[in-house]
């Protein structure tokens, strides 16, 4: 049945042009534990404009500061409707070339629009306050993803 699944997915990718399928697995909340599997068809946009943040700490920065830094950014997307999609991480790069940046988030959006509404948002401004005495270099890169 999953092969099924597997070979429908595929075909709907191949001939559907823009749209993508996503399966996820969710975990019902209810005791006895029961899983079950979603498919979702999501049409992707023609273009989306990336917003690549990357942080550096300052040295002697607690794990505990650096964990409510990550979760007040994680919670971003949730408070700004204008983000489209959001992800990050820590490096974990072998090159020795990040230059003692650890974090990377990108957040997208649909327009310059959407970027400007969420740079002048509340709540970005008060995550900007939270990172600040903590915050030891960023750099920013912004791009029309092709």
């Amino acid at each position: 049945m999953a092969r099924i699944g597997a070979t429908l997915a595929v075909l709907v990718v191949l001939l559907g042009g823009c749209i993508s399928v996503h399966e996820t697995q969710r975990v019902c909340d209810e005791p006895t534990g029961a899983a079950y599997t979603e498919t979702v068809e999501v049409k992707s946009p023609a273009r989306v404009l990336r917003h690549v943040v990357l942080f550096q700490f300052q040295e002697g920065t607690s794990p505990a500061d650096i964990r409510r830094i990550e979760n007040a950014f994680n919670a971003l997307p949730s408070k700004i409707d204008a983000i489209y999609d959001f992800e990050w991480g820590t490096d974990v790069s072998t090159e020795n070339l990040q230059k003692g940046f650890t974090h990377c988030f990108v957040v997208t959006f649909l327009s310059e629009a959407d970027r400007d509404t969420y740079a002048v948002h509340p709540a970005h401004q008060e995550f900007g306050g939270l990172l600040k005495p903590f915050l030891g270099d960023v750099m920013v890169i912004d791009y029309w993803a092709k």
